[in-house]
């Protein structure tokens, strides 16, 4: 079964992924996919908001992983440039996504190393409006 949301501002994808947050434990893992620029790293600002609420959130374009310190740590993945087992491994990835929260924006880079229990995050542009976002979460 999918939720499906609709929002008309980055702020107002922030706050969902804000509203998600509050409901996650240590291993939960968000996997984001979606096109560039959809809104997967607001989503994630918002997350961090309550996970990590002091963090600067930025896309982890360059550095693979940024890691934002809270109650429980929160690591935030960009799976873009990467694209086997070796290059999870050389990251450190499975050793850090049992430790704490994970957000993966790119995740379809990589459908086989997403965890089972992941929550699946979808998010589109929603035809002929810049803003307008669609949010399907599974």
């Amino acid at each position: 079964m999918a939720d499906i949301l609709y929002t008309h501002s980055p702020e107002e994808t922030e706050k969902i992924g804000e509203d998600l947050a509050k409901s996650l434990k240590k291993g939960d893992f968000v996997a984001l996919y979606g096109d560039l620029g959809v809104g997967k790293t607001a989503f994630v600002r918002g997350m961090a908001r309550v996970l990590a609420p002091h963090a600067a959130v930025t896309s982890p374009s360059y550095s693979l992983c940024n890691t934002y310190r809270g109650n429980i740590m929160f690591y935030h993945f960009d799976l873009y440039r990467l694209s086997s087992e070796d290059d999870l491994e050389s990251i450190g990835y499975y050793d850090l996504i049992e430790n704490g929260i994970t957000a993966a924006e790119w995740c379809e880079n990589i459908p086989t190393s997403i965890p089972e229990h992941a929550l699946r995050v979808t998010i589109s542009r929603v035809s002929g409006r810049d803003d307008d976002r669609k949010i399907e979460m599974k």
